[in-house]
């Protein structure tokens, strides 16, 4: 098959691009019943063999087109690394123009008998993104029936794929403890040494962690206590009140409101919330007893707006993974929203 070169797309005619469009999805008809293909189907078919593209009536090589249409289209690399490997597993992709580079199919299925199952976009690992445009796009894919996939094309070609949604975690543990309870602020904790506080405040609600009879709360759980007068604190100059601990855990700890705000916020969601150090991540949650079941989400809480890198995404996706966890990461707003990243195989 041939067709011509006409600036950012290759004109087909009938019979040439007709085959192309019913047997494997190539192409768009034009009236008349030609037919157009974008320059990255076309560039994918040259490279196969199937198609050879003239221009000024010359034959061009693969890596001719290939540069002619790295200069009409930006990142047109990485776009066809992308398309290409979409195609090569045996997958239908189009072309997009907007927000989104394509669209995906499921295997098997094509643009006849199905609609898309993914938005795409394709990306470079170098390239930085801010959290914020997740949620636009996320909110944007799930409210047509969609999900949305990031593919990260790494320097040397090589993708990972990343599937993004929303989603809203629920566990089933009250967060209520009867009664107050007194601790003692030694360093970045709380410590309270009465076993009947102990018992009340780790027992059935699961805060803190009990070693050698005394319960040790940070800082942020002892916060969220104070708040619903749970908890009494007394600090070196006697007790505190709730305004004076949170000033004091500013103090000692990176991002305390918003990890607080993460921390209040799951809470309230029936969910057991302990630290994620030991993960790499601000939060590991449980949906049950701690006693009885694994985390099942890792949170790393971001702000509002934040711009990250995706090596900084892969990282934290795939350590979740190892350890067979969701990782979530909690963007806090006026409204805490959860994002959940995991890495799929199309």
């Amino acid at each position: 098959m041939a067709g011509i070169l006409k600036g950012d797309f290759v004109a087909l005619t009938q019979k040439e691009g007709a085959p192309f469009y019913t047997r494997g999805n190539y192409g768009y008809p034009q009236s008349g019943g030609s037919f157009e293909l974008d320059l990255i189907e076309a560039t994918y078919l040259v490279e196969c063999g199937r198609l050879e593209v003239t221009s000024e009536g010359r034959t061009m090589r693969f890596d001719e087109l290939f540069c002619h249409s790295s200069s009409v289209h930006e990142d047109f690399d990485i776009r066809y690394i992308v398309y290409r490997d979409i195609r090569q597993r045996g997958c239908i992709v189009r072309n997009e123009c907007g927000e989104y580079d394509m669209t995906m199919y499921e295997r098997g299925k094509n643009i006849s008998n199905s609609r898309p199952q993914y938005y795409v976009r394709a990306v470079s690992e170098r390239s930085s993104t801010d959290i914020a445009s997740f949620k636009d796009q996320i909110q944007e894919t799930q409210g047509r029936g969609r999900q949305l996939l990031y593919a990260v094309v790494d320097e040397e070609g090589d993708l990972g794929y990343y599937v993004m949604s929303k989603v809203n975690p629920r566990g089933n543990v009250s967060d209520r403890v009867c009664g107050t309870h007194r601790g003692r602020l030694v360093r970045d904790r709380v410590f309270v040494f009465d076993p009947d506080s102990c018992k009340a405040l780790n027992g059935a609600s699961f805060y803190g962690k009990i070693i050698s009879g005394v319960l040790q709360l940070s800082i942020i759980e002892a916060c969220h206590l104070m708040r619903s007068g749970s908890l009494e604190v007394e600090g070196p100059d006697g007790l505190m009140d709730l305004e004076s601990l949170i000033a004091y855990g500013r103090s000692v700890q990176e991002e305390f409101d918003m990890r607080m705000s993460a921390y209040t916020d799951l809470r309230g969601r029936g969910l057991v919330v302990k630290a994620g150090f030991k993960y790499g991540t601000h939060f590991r949650v449980y949906e049950d007893s701690p006693d009885d079941c694994h985390a099942r989400y890792l949170i790393h809480s971001v702000p509002a707006s934040t711009v990250t890198m995706w090596p900084e995404i892969s990282r934290i996706v795939r350590l979740s993974m190892g350890v067979k966890k969701d990782i979530l990461f909690c963007r806090v707003t006026d409204r805490t929203e959860y994002m959940i990243f995991k890495w799929v195989r199309p």
